[in-house]
């Protein structure tokens, strides 16, 4: 598995707001780079943790990081430093996504209740 989702540009602009770098006093992992990967792996495909490619090393280790990191609000800043300026390379609006019921539009409908002809034609 070579293949990786964040891109170098990415990661330069999230490196500096992860925790455990070699500046942050305490403990420290030795790839915040692997652990994101790994993170964002077990999102993508909605695996277990147990399930992950053994490239990213024990599954206690890395679901033992993502939970630290997940306490110290550490994905959230992640998070608020790479979508302070949004590239919108991804933002694409198109009607075939974009309907609206037609009860929002304000037309009328539904299914109206009626008499069967039976008592009539008594």
């Amino acid at each position: 598995m070579d293949r990786f989702v964040l891109t170098d540009a990415q990661w330069v602009r999230m490196e500096p707001h992860c925790l455990g770098k070699p500046s942050d006093p305490g403990r420290r992992g030795r790839d915040n780079r692997l652990l994101i990967e790994a993170v964002l792996w077990i999102v993508r495909t909605g695996s277990l943790w147990r399930d992950r490619p053994a490239l990213f090393g024990s599954w206690s280790t890395v679901f033992r990081r993502f939970s630290d990191w997940r306490k110290a609000d550490g994905f959230k800043r992640i998070f608020d430093a790479v979508s302070e300026e949004p590239d919108m390379e991804d933002a694409m609006v198109d009607a075939t996504i974009a309907k609206v019921h037609r009860h929002g539009q304000g037309a009328k409908g539904g299914h109206r209740a009626r008499r069967s002809a039976g008592p009539r034609a008594a």
